[in-house]
């Protein structure tokens, strides 16, 4: 007898700033104006809200693709980063897919060198806290129940509070839209908060994090070494194979206690 699967969604979305296309991302349609401004706050296109007028898709309503382009307007002032050689604004240099995000920027060096280490969390987070947020997250993951194909991001205070938790085809996005979430809300940067990821923690995952001021980083599978080096340099405590009770610690131990 033949059966039904549920398989997850996948689609483009274009970004747009004033028109002009700085990326165009794989992803799991929802939630895009979280993923839009999570994406720009880890670009370093925006700081807060404040920086932006507008997002809003384009083309007439009713057409089937005008869901899957954004245009963002930013206040006056706020300038996105343009190529000193051609002098137009800088874009990602390939097509940021599912997989990868990571993909296309012209020098993860000059990235890296930007990077001043973390300050801002005045307290550490329970060890039971960080293993409780990585448990939550498989409970709240229920496109990837359905589907088998999701990825998932959450952020958890160090109260053990469930802020916010997102899904996505791609696990950077799922991230955007976390983050994003507390672009819209005014709560960036997210000191005393862990974000935590399905999967494995790549360079980007913990970029993203740096770039809202997120001091812990704990996921369910591996570290890349990008995403150690950079943890360490960026004083953020970042931790694998978080299982039940058991995790390895591969930046900044001390923030975790008990």
């Amino acid at each position: 007898m033949d059966e039904r699967d549920d398989v997850v969604v996948e689609e483009p979305l274009e970004i747009r700033i004033a028109g002009e296309t700085i990326a165009v991302t794989m992803r799991t349609p929802g939630h895009d104006r979280e993923l839009v401004l999570g994406f720009m706050l880890a670009e370093g296109i925006i700081t807060s809200a404040m920086d932006v007028m507008t997002v809003t898709y384009c083309g007439r309503i009713g057409d089937e693709a005008r869901e899957n382009t954004i245009d963002v307007t930013l206040v006056p002032g706020v300038r996105p980063p343009f190529d000193p050689e051609t002098g137009l604004l800088t874009r990602r240099g390939t097509l940021t897919t599912s997989a990868c995000g990571v993909c296309g920027r012209r020098s993860i060096d000059d990235l890296v060198e930007s990077i001043r280490p973390l300050t801002g969390a005045d307290r550490g987070v329970e060890r039971s806290t960080l293993a409780g947020a990585v448990r939550a997250l498989r409970d709240r993951q229920w496109i990837f129940g359905r589907t088998g194909g999701c990825h998932a991001a959450s952020l958890v205070d160090f109260d053990g509070r469930v802020v916010a938790t997102f899904e996505d085809v791609g696990r950077h996005n799922a991230v955007d839209k976390v983050l994003g979430s507390r672009v819209l809300a005014g709560e960036v940067p997210c000191s005393n908060h862990v974000l935590v990821v399905s999967g494995r923690s790549s360079f980007e995952i913990v970029q993203k994090a740096f770039s809202a001021g997120v001091p812990v980083v704990g996921s369910v599978s591996a570290p890349s070494s990008l995403a150690i080096d950079l943890a360490k340099r960026a004083n953020i405590t970042l931790a694998g194979f978080v299982r039940d009770e058991a995790m390895n610690v591969y930046a900044s131990p001390e923030r975790i206690v008990g």
